[in-house]
């Protein structure tokens, strides 16, 4: 299938290129398209070596015993009958925590060969690097891999010029009503496709969301047949169970008990392993009364979000038919499929060299219980922000907080174009992810 843009070949150039560069270890859930984009990145250079430790089980031999990455080298070159040469080779080294070795020599890699590009990727990875005491901290820069985000979906349907005016556009600044409709218009299919690349390369190869809703079925099957994978003390029937749990009580505080019929400390297990195979990303309560907000973190008030709204309205059950000629807001968020998306566009917007993490805002007084969906940092301040389909208002919770903590200003994202009601400025959901573009 065709190559579609995707917004870490920017960062992989801009690694080419720089003289301080580390071996890059690539992160993210299987299937988000980190083999696909390093290898388009190997045409930039004149020879390419990828080494699949999954298809060439027999290469792990290579780093056993001292680990002489240039002696590895001599005999990969060999091996694929191309040259390995600094400045123009590129070396992948994809499915790697299937070597665990490799993952340790890629800091030697570093410390004697740091002339060579090299880039590592792997599906499950987390769990590799668990088992290692130590896997090259300081000498490996890890990239952090998502499904496509909007922009990406916009790019690859070809809509680079309307995205450009949706950059162009501010509360102060709206975007053209026409222009507004159509972006909103992409965002409900989206919602339904997911970023998953399997499921957009169907859906541009075909323009048929039902066909894209049997690859969303496909890859549930995979993610689940991965769970044996995972830990054999955690059982697979209750992650998946567990795994259905986070789609039922989404929106609100996840319930460990109502998740399976089995001890809590079993399912914070399961939980944990789904978290690290990159399938679920817990959104953490913090008090928010200052920078960091994972300072005043609560984890025992954790809500959690799927990495992909396609996977997540598939296993929701949404009536496509409804879902997709409704303009009502309450109609497109059904299941918090609005408020999953907000929050996975904020850590696909953020720098991809960290984890970003996801904070939430709650109280839970008599007659007084408020909620703020997300919490961001700006400028060493903290910015609330609201998916809601009512105006200002109606924003009791937004008010409370910017009251309380004493804040600028507050966001709101909905179905609605840009614009601003005093204090609080809305973002179209489809643009929720530009607020933080530009601050890495």
């Amino acid at each position: 299938m065709a190559y579609s843009k995707r917004s870490i070949d920017t960062v992989l150039l801009v690694w080419k290129t720089n003289p301080d560069r580390k071996p890059l270890l690539i992160r993210g859930a299987r299937q988000v398209g980190k083999s696909s984009s390093v290898e388009q990145f190997g045409a930039c250079f004149e020879h390419f070596v990828p080494v699949n430790f999954e298809k060439t089980k027999n290469l792990q031999s290579l780093f056993d015993g001292d680990l002489d990455v240039k002696e590895i080298c001599l005999k990969l070159s060999v091996q694929f009958n191309t040259p390995i040469i600094p400045g123009k080779t590129l070396l992948f080294f994809d499915e790697i925590q299937i070597c665990p070795n490799a993952i340790v020599a890629l800091r030697y890699f570093y410390e004697d060969y740091p002339e060579l590009h090299v880039i590592a990727a792997g599906s499950l990875l987390e769990f590799a690097l668990e088992e290692l005491p130590t896997f090259g901290v300081g000498r490996i820069d890890s990239l952090f891999m998502y499904p496509f985000s909007f922009q990406e979906f916009m790019f690859a349907c070809g809509e680079e010029r309307l995205w450009n005016q949706v950059c162009q556009s501010s509360p102060e600044k709206p975007l053209a009503p026409v222009f507004h409709e159509k972006c909103s218009e992409l965002l409900k299919k989206y919602l339904l496709i997911g970023g998953m690349p399997a499921a957009i390369s169907n859906f541009l190869k075909n323009n048929d969301i039902l066909q894209v809703q049997k690859v969303l079925d496909s890859l549930i099957v995979s993610f689940q047949d991965d769970f044996a994978k995972y830990k054999k003390r955690v059982p697979t029937l209750l992650l998946r169970e567990v795994f259905e749990a986070i789609v039922k009580q989404a929106g609100g505080k996840f319930i460990y008990s109502k998740a399976a019929a089995t001890s809590q400390y079993n399912i914070k297990q399961a939980v944990n392993m789904l978290i690290m195979a990159g399938l679920v990303i817990p959104v953490v309560s913090s008090s928010a009364n200052g920078i960091p907000l994972g300072a005043e973190a609560n984890h025992k008030k954790t809500k959690m979000l799927l990495l992909d709204t396609g996977i997540f309205q598939r296993l929701l059950g949404l009536e496509l038919s409804d879902f997709l000629f409704s303009n009502d807001f309450e109609t497109i968020n059904k299941g918090f499929i609005a408020e999953q998306f907000a929050g996975l566009e904020l850590i696909k917007n953020s720098s991809p060299y960290t984890a970003e993490n996801l904070y939430f805002w709650t109280r839970e007084k008599e007659k007084s219980q408020a909620e703020i969906d997300y919490l961001i940092q700006k400028n060493g301040t903290i910015i609330p922000i609201e998916v809601k389909s009512g105006k200002s208002g109606k924003m009791q919770s937004m008010h409370l907080f910017l009251a309380e903590k004493q804040a600028e200003y507050g966001i709101r994202t909905s179905l609605e174009n840009f614009t601003q009601y005093g204090n609080i400025r809305v973002y179209p959901l489809y643009a929720i992810g530009n607020i933080k573009t530009n601050l890495w």
